[in-house]
């Protein structure tokens, strides 16, 4: 099975490089119509299915997730009304605003996401997109072309918790909005901010993929370091432009403080059984999912080994296909911040478990 083209940001759980197997998968199982993708993140599962013919859900508790959801699988207009749209937002004036005081930087202050200049259009297209009064799909449509052009201009490795400490050779480049790849469809996508047993709770699927956090498996990392809140704060910001209250270097927003903004599949701690509690989760999502096949991604990273995952499945599913991928660790891993933890060459493997629940 070819597996369709999809669109996204730089992303520490990215699945770009997964999906042909994902898809793989997917098309080897009979009578599947409706799928969940329960942790959507940059949507680029979703994309994939929704455009291989499925009926896909997409679920994440993030704003950015919901903004890409809808964008890539909801939105309707035509391809002229979003060239039009976009080209009006690349025209305007640019000027100095709340995001350029705080996020641009000049040629002497580089420790900033953005250079000045691309900083200052970000300012206008922000406002401008909120004067429109577009619905709530095509604005979707607008931040989405607005993230992904500041992500190929950025001066980062990938993440806003840390910044490059000279400018990318790519920062200088201008900022130029494009139309996102929609996908066409005429099936009905849903698209859901929220949390994950809530959704299962509430719909039955064919097919759901899984693909929780997990939390790295070293007990010297600290919370801020795994948790996707604190990782793209400033997706958050620009998609709700609130100016929030901020804090410390980079200027994340306070709510995703250590403490705060933690999903029960990124905690580090275990249960007064010993266990992780991350992996208790999992193992009562995989128990409420209400769906003939599961599908669940694992990196070796994470908190458990493979072999208690297996033990989870086995308590409520039948194995019927596992799929091991080896490559070296996307380039997060080799951050300075991270090498105390993490040997630079240490083997990175990716699992995928299929599953039928009994």
């Amino acid at each position: 099975m070819k597996t369709p083209k999809t669109e996204g940001i730089k992303y520490a759980g990215s699945k770009l490089r997964l999906l042909p197997y994902i898809m793989e998968m997917v098309s080897d199982l009979q009578s599947i119509h409706t799928v969940l993708d329960g942790f959507s993140g940059s949507t680029r599962v979703s994309q994939a299915l929704a455009a291989s013919g499925y009926e896909v859900t997409s679920n994440d508790i993030s704003d950015w997730s919901e903004v890409f959801g809808n964008c890539y699988l909801k939105a309707n207009q035509s391809d002229d009304f979003y060239k039009s749209l976009i080209a009006h937002l690349n025209g305007l004036t640019a000027y100095e605003g709340w995001f350029t005081t705080h996020y641009g930087g000049s040629a002497t202050d580089t420790k900033k996401p953005f250079r000045i200049h691309n900083t200052m259009k970000l300012d206008a297209i922000r406002e401008e997109i909120d004067r429109l009064n577009l619905s709530f799909e095509d604005k979707c449509v607008a931040l989405t072309s607005l993230i992904l052009a500041l992500d190929k201009v950025d001066n980062t490795l990938g993440h806003y918790a840390a910044y490059l400490s000279k400018w990318s050779a790519r920062s200088a480049n201008e900022m130029t909005l494009k139309v996102p790849a929609i996908v066409r469809s005429e099936k009905n996508h849903k698209v859901i901010k929220g949390d994950i047993f809530d959704t299962v709770a509430q719909h039955s699927f064919d097919l759901a993929y899984l693909d929780p956090p997990y939390g790295s498996n070293n007990e010297k990392m600290p919370p801020s370091r795994v948790r996707y809140a604190a990782y793209y704060h400033l997706w958050t910001t620009i998609i709700r432009n609130d100016r929030p209250e901020m804090f410390g270097k980079v200027n994340r927003r306070s709510d995703t403080r250590d403490g705060l903004s933690a999903s029960v599949f990124e905690e580090f701690r275990k249960n007064k059984n010993g266990d992780f509690v991350a992996m208790e989760a999992l193992r009562t999502l995989i128990q409420k999912t209400n769906a003939r096949y599961l599908m669940l991604s694992y990196s070796s990273g994470g908190r458990a080994t493979q072999e208690q995952l297996l033990q989870i499945i086995s308590e409520n599913a039948r194995l019927i296909n596992v799929k091991k991928i080896d490559y070296r660790k996307n380039i997060m891993s080799t951050l300075r911040s991270t090498n105390e933890w993490i040997s630079e060459n240490e083997t990175h493997q990716e699992y995928i478990f299929l599953m039928e629940k009994e």
